[in-house]
């Protein structure tokens, strides 16, 4: 079984890591937007914004082993067990991967309602700039705080890991998709966009405009949005101001302290 969990666990690495050089190449060969100018002149694509997101990815990809993993294969062990027979193989499978994603459709929307997630998931969304890098760049309290509430849904809905496995591919490899900065075809991802989450999509839920960001839960299909309507009526244009209505992006250190600080503190001067 051991020996099983590392097979699928290296090629759920090695497909993500294809996905995101694919994507990382593509939109720097034919970008959606060009890269604006931030503060202290940097620009908002260039390397030091790239080594911050890349620094927020290497402490999760620390935690992945040593939390996030073992707590959702001990929870699909322990599952309580009255799934029917019928709801196995690849049926299973599809259903389990449609009500995953209904549910993190509803913890993304609790992130944003929230006060306490939304302290850690606003590092997220206080990068000026959208592109691959975008969909590692995650607080790590924000990766814990996933894990535990996802080990308590595999926990009780029994939810088996291999089903987990396979959705957490799925929604890295959407999540790398639909915060890039290619540039599609219109017609193409106007048709994508009637059943999965695509760029044009996104890139609203990341406009500093509270009443945008405040919309397009949606992570893997496009329908939970509509179906529950909050969708946003606005439409992604190339020069949209990224990031937090209000607030500045940070440091490095200030962004892995900022989840813990008074709401005073977190104020900008």
């Amino acid at each position: 079984m051991e020996h099983s969990l590392d097979i699928l666990l290296t090629w759920k690495t090695a497909a993500v890591a294809f996905w995101f050089l694919l994507f990382f190449a593509g939109e720097r060969l034919a970008p959606a937007a060009a890269r604006p100018a931030v503060a202290e002149g940097r620009p908002a694509g260039g390397l030091y914004r790239l080594g911050r997101n890349l620094a927020l990815w290497l402490v999760n990809v620390g935690l992945s082993p040593l939390i996030v993993v073992p707590l959702s294969f001990w929870a699909s062990q322990a599952a309580l067990d009255w799934r029917p027979q019928a709801w196995s193989g690849w049926p299973g499978l599809l259903v389990d991967l449609v009500l995953l994603d209904f549910l993190i459709y509803w913890w993304h929307l609790a992130n944003h309602r929230v006060p306490v997630l939304w302290r850690f998931h606003e590092v997220h969304h206080l990068d000026r700039f959208l592109d691959t890098t975008s969909a590692l760049r995650f607080h790590f309290g924000e990766v814990v705080l996933s894990a535990l509430a996802r080990a308590a849904v595999i926990y009780l809905l029994d939810f088996p890991f291999s089903s987990i496995l396979a959705f957490e591919t799925l929604l890295l490899m959407a999540t790398l998709f639909h915060h890039s900065n290619l540039r599609l075809p219109a017609g193409l991802e106007a048709a994508l966009s009637l059943l999965i989450i695509t760029p044009s999509i996104h890139w609203v839920h990341h406009h500093a405009r509270q009443r945008d960001t405040d919309s397009n839960y949606g992570t893997v299909f496009s329908f939970w949005d509509r179906l529950f309507a909050s969708r946003s009526p606005t439409r992604r244009d190339p020069g949209m101001e990224i990031g937090v209505q209000g607030h500045e992006e940070r440091s490095l250190a200030q962004l892995v302290l900022r989840p813990f600080l008074s709401a005073e503190m977190r104020k900008d001067p």
